[in-house]
């Protein structure tokens, strides 16, 4: 009798996630107005793009913690110190943007979709960090974005990027965009396969609701972009892709499912 007065009934058990997703998207606009705000203001002072980007590690790392999301790196070593390097990753869930700023070590710029330098005070601060904006839709203004990405590279910078363009479902990849190898080959900079297990289980594609769970980030060794060509691109793409994917089951949890691949033709868009 008493674990019925004090069960809870499966109708409003199952409002109860709906309710803490919204909470805790709530307070994630809330903390991501503050360090919006103040990334902006570091933006004035000496130093600003590397102050800027260390806001946005505490930012991720908070965001992470309220959300119940942990995260296990393996492969931190693989990464190289002191020079520059083009970080590519799968990309399942907006969540795998905090887990990248929060566990990639170092300093880095994104490259993004122009639609997030568009959102008020957050656009600024990604500007303040020297994020690069690329519009894939204009391939002008995106051959410019690679420019403006093969400067940070000159200047001793390393890049980020997510090379499918775009977020897949859960356990799915997509292919990849020729841009940022592009970028790589002409810069004669390295490329960093990394893959993330798990992101799209906490808050898949178009959706808002955050469930907690464990994320793992796998960092592979650099793959040298030397002897390869905008001839020969096609190889350079998939041999980082196959790293990527083989990571991916190599370190999925057991009884999960390998990640599928669901586009095998490389794009030939930006």
């Amino acid at each position: 009798m008493p674990s019925k007065i004090f069960s809870i009934p499966a109708r409003k058990q199952g409002k109860i996630p709906m309710i803490r997703s919204a909470v805790l998207v709530s307070i994630g606009v809330a903390i991501t107005a503050f360090f919006s705000f103040w990334a902006v203001v570091f933006s004035f002072f000496a130093n600003a793009e590397n102050n800027v980007h260390k806001v946005a590690n505490i930012w991720s790392r908070i965001l992470l913690a309220i959300c119940g999301t942990k995260v296990r790196v393996i492969g931190r070593e693989n990464l190289l110190r002191g020079k520059p390097q083009v970080l590519m990753a799968n990309h399942q869930s907006d969540f795998d943007i905090l887990i990248t700023l929060a566990h990639v070590p170092g300093q880095f710029r994104w490259i993004a979709k122009k639609e997030l330098f568009a959102i008020p005070v957050f656009g600024e601060a990604m500007k303040s960090a020297g994020y690069i904006e690329i519009d894939r839709q204009n391939h002008e203004k995106a051959l410019r974005s690679l420019e403006l990405a093969a400067l940070r590279i000159r200047e001793g910078k390393s890049v980020m990027t997510f090379p499918e363009g775009t977020r897949s479902r859960d356990g799915e990849i997509k292919a990849f965009k020729q841009g940022t190898f592009y970028l790589a080959i002409q810069a004669g900079a390295p490329i960093v396969p990394i893959s993330i297990i798990g992101s799209g289980e906490i808050m898949p594609k178009r959706s808002l609701k955050i469930k907690p769970g464990k994320v793992k980030l796998i960092i592979d060794k650099p793959i040298p972009v030397a002897g390869y060509s905008l001839e020969n691109r096609h190889e350079l793409i998939d041999r980082v892709r196959q790293v990527i994917i083989r990571n991916y089951d190599a370190y999925r949890d057991a009884g999960k499912a390998g990640i599928k691949d669901v586009q095998t033709d490389t794009k030939t868009a930006l």
